[in-house]
């Protein structure tokens, strides 16, 4: 069957289309992406303003109609920490649902740690033995480890990579006080959970999942997205210590300028990149190795996994 997800996510409103069936790897038919940047169209009430709010509905009705042109049975719409968060999200979402017939399903941030997690665990298997997950969002940050399908702990911190430039860096380049501060926030709240992970022992596999974490890799040397998805591709901490100095000291254009560095993403990058050297220290993480699939692919594995079997 064909399944589309609808993902109205911090950054972007991404349409995957899949092939799939229960006990199938889903396969991807076609993507449909519109840069949103919800994260950033809150106002100082922490609502989504009028402006953003049309251009959501704009963007879903377009999403909609992909999915329509794509074939697709079934459509799992939802959202994450942009509209979670969102003080009028209730007002957002009764508007999307009148003017689209899209009911957007919210998620959780320990929701969304869970699923990425199932996706992460599908597609490594169970030889990967305990793992721990990692995955940057532009409204959040996610935590999720376990030896099982179900991690043990799972946690959402409000460290997205949009959600920090906006609130800390408004300098470009960056201002060195700001990126200070910023690290000590951001280390101030992971350390706050690590507690929570460690009393389960060490990892066998550390994992990242997100575009940010790509984008990381590409940078630190590994293949890049065109070279196929299954090449494996690590992050070093070393590596990574060496790039957030001289992120800091770029303007936004230098950055897009990078290898594997979308234009839209670049503004984000060193934000995100003290989160990711951040989680990595704290956890005491060398090396991790990038996961191609994440939480659009977990909220599908879920679907098939409650679907009713064939009689």
């Amino acid at each position: 069957m064909r399944l589309g997800v609808l993902d109205v996510g911090s950054n972007t409103v991404h349409l995957l289309v899949v092939d799939a069936h229960p006990g199938a790897r889903p396969l991807p038919a076609h993507s449909h992406k519109a840069e949103l940047r919800l994260a950033q169209l809150l106002d100082d009430r922490g609502a989504i303003g009028p402006d953003g709010v049309e251009r959501l509905v704009g963007t879903v009705r377009g999403a909609l109609e992909a999915a329509e042109d794509k074939g697709v049975e079934d459509l799992l719409p939802f959202a994450t920490s942009a509209v979670r968060e969102a003080t009028n999200a209730d007002e957002v979402l009764a508007r999307v649902k009148d003017e689209t017939g899209v009911e957007l399903r919210v998620l959780t941030g320990a929701e969304e740690a869970r699923l990425t997690f199932l996706a992460a665990r599908r597609w490594f298997g169970w030889s990967a033995g305990k793992l721990l997950v990692l995955d940057i969002g532009g409204g959040s940050l996610e935590i999720a480890y376990g030896m099982d399908e179900e991690p043990d702990a799972a946690v959402s911190l409000p460290l997205g990579a949009g959600r920090l430039t906006a609130g800390w860096l408004p300098g470009d380049p960056a201002d060195p006080a700001d990126v200070k501060a910023l690290r000590r926030h951001v280390r101030a709240q992971i350390a706050r959970t690590v507690g929570e992970f460690s009393r389960f022992g060490a990892p066998d596999h550390v994992v990242a999942t997100s575009k940010t974490f790509k984008q990381l890799a590409r940078l630190a040397g590994a293949a890049r997205s065109t070279d196929g998805l299954y090449v494996q591709r690590e992050l070093k901490r070393r590596s990574l210590e060496d790039w957030v100095p001289r992120l800091a000291s770029m303007t936004e254009t230098e950055r897009s300028e990078l290898p594997g560095v979308s234009e839209g993403r670049a503004g984000q990058l060193l934000a995100g990149a003290l989160v990711a050297e951040g989680a990595m220290d704290l956890f005491g993480v060398e090396t991790l190795e990038i996961c191609p699939w994440a939480l659009r692919e977990g909220v599908i594995l879920r679907h098939l996994d409650q679907m009713p079997p064939h009689s």
